[in-house]
């Protein structure tokens, strides 16, 4: 079984998934869950779903949706992803069931697919509120509180001396002191959010909260009331809740990601702007606000622009100090006192007592083009960290995995990684290790060959039925407690029967 996923989100790739091994999982998942066949019957209906629908799985298991729901064929979501054969993701939703009850969800759907024939599809399911709620908690940063107002980082935390980048530092000072919006650009791992700690820290507004939403983390149709706040009424299952921009008013609002917010709403962002003035979804009411505004973009805006993600008119009024971060491949002659600096920290950070950096990796960072920059390089090194055992001095043998990610981003043909630290050295050939060249001795080395009539899958298959119809012979037909007896949910169990085509009543004692 396969799962095609947005180009969007994974490239186009086809995930393969055996998804009924993952049912367990599913009925402990924290969102509602459905999946259903071709033809749009329901098979499988976790205990979230059943809570939001108010429905108890067995109304609802082998059912239409269009008969659980009260939706046609074309509103459905579930109904046009089988239709279009493509996923929706993040799609609203306001529908009421066959018996009532009314609410208001996030979609995501995706269709399954087995060697390219359409199975069926797995739908997940969010209430606006718990998504709005768990969106408000985790969309605002709540590092490691160094400083009072929420933030980490200061000036005295960036670390550069390349002249781009030194201007670029010289600029957010500056600006740090007026009231005016700043537009930060750069690529992704260049550190703007860095930037945009250090600037709120040495303006007027350091002693007031710091409050930052990645724009392009947020389904659109949340964004607009966590920004600009609700009023009770404005839509169904809406409340009284403050925005972003109320919320950060006599401090700084960090827009991470301008270009990714919908063009629509970078209109009303615009005249929030201008008028210094907010008003909430479904109210008539305006509230003053006094907010130092910086945003980033990880395009050139004038090709955001071109490319329609930027308008041009917000892109005036909040560029109004425009500070450009360089790449870190080029500021190459920052490579080595960064690498020393994330060295020092993680050492400490991770108990190790590593201490420097070989010059064959540092040889080895200066040629790499890093297009994740600092953020990657970073990364990188407390990787490495990580596999010291008791060597002061990072070495090349310590990036294995990293060097193996870099030669296939290059086209490089796959070489023997190095040996890890703690391992036997080349020639060791004692008990549990193979001699250089030669493969592993196989752990079924000495048994007898098995029958090759049969593949795993299908002996894992006959083994999984004889298990659920013994069990189900043991308790003379008893579905649930034959499911507990193995320690599966009964309606994992009534799935599993159906797979195998297994009668209940021929156990019925």
């Amino acid at each position: 079984m396969s799962m095609k996923t947005s180009p969007r989100h994974s490239n186009a790739r086809t995930l393969d998934i055996g998804y009924e091994e993952l049912l367990p999982f599913f009925d402990g998942f924290g969102e509602g869950l459905i999946i259903v066949d071709r033809t749009g019957t329901i098979i499988y209906y976790n205990p979230i779903m059943a809570a939001i629908d108010e429905l108890d799985p067995d109304e609802v298991l082998e059912k239409k949706v269009i008969d659980v729901y009260d939706l046609s064929e074309d509103a459905s979501i579930i109904m046009q992803c089988l239709y279009s054969r493509q996923p929706i993701v993040n799609r609203s939703l306001l529908y009421r069931t066959r018996r009532g009850k009314v609410a208001n969800t996030i979609h995501t759907v995706f269709p399954l697919f087995k060697r390219d024939r359409l199975e069926g599809a797995i739908c997940l399911v969010r209430e606006y509120n718990v998504l709005e709620e768990t969106i408000s908690a985790v969309s605002i940063p709540r590092p490691k509180q160094v400083l009072p107002n929420e933030t980490r980082f200061d000036f005295e935390s960036i670390v550069g001396t390349s002249i781009e980048f030194l201007r670029a530092v010289n600029t957010a000072r500056m600006a740090a002191n007026t009231p005016s919006p700043v537009m930060l650009h750069g690529e992704t791992g260049t550190g703007k959010e860095l930037f945009a700690q250090a600037i709120h820290n040495q303006s007027g507004y350091k002693g007031s909260r710091y409050t930052a939403v990645n724009c392009a983390a947020i389904p659109e149709n949340l964004l607009e009331g966590l920004l600009f706040g609700t009023t009770s009424g404005a839509f169904t299952g809406a409340r009284n809740k403050i925005g972003l921009f109320e919320r950060a008013s006599g401090g700084t609002l960090f827009l991470d990601e301008l270009n990714a917010m919908p063009t629509g709403l970078q209109t009303k962002i615009l005249r929030v702007i201008q008028e210094r003035k907010v008003r909430r979804l479904g109210s008539l009411r305006e509230t003053e606000i006094n907010v130092k505004i910086i945003s980033s973009v990880n395009k050139e805006p004038h090709v955001a622009i071109a490319e329609n993600n930027l308008r041009p008119d917000l892109f005036y009024r909040l560029g109004v100090v425009f500070i450009p971060i360089p790449p870190l491949r080029d500021r190459k002659e920052d490579i080595v006192l960064l690498a020393r600096h994330f060295l020092s920290k993680h050492s400490r950070a991770l108990n190790r007592k590593v201490a420097d950096i070989s010059g064959d990796v540092l040889a080895l960072f200066n040629d790499y083009d890093w297009p994740g920059n600092v953020r990657e390089l970073e990364h990188v090194i407390e990787g490495a960290i990580n596999l010291v055992v008791s060597s002061r001095t990072l070495e090349r043998r310590h990036l294995q995995s990293h060097l193996t990610t870099w030669r296939r981003l290059r086209g490089e043909p796959g070489a023997v990684q190095p040996p890890m630290a703690g391992t036997p050295p080349d020639g060791y050939a004692g008990h549990g290790h193979a001699s250089p060249g030669l493969p592993a001795p196989s752990p079924l080395a000495g048994r007898h060959p098995m029958d090759r009539g049969k593949g795993l899958l299908a002996r894992q298959a006959e083994h999984e039925r004889s298990v659920l119809a013994d069990t189900l012979a043991a308790y003379g037909g008893n579905i649930t407690r034959a499911a507990k007896r193995i320690g599966i949910s009964r309606q994992l169990f009534n799935y599993k029967m159906k797979k195998y085509r297994i009668n209940r009543r021929d156990y019925i004692r």
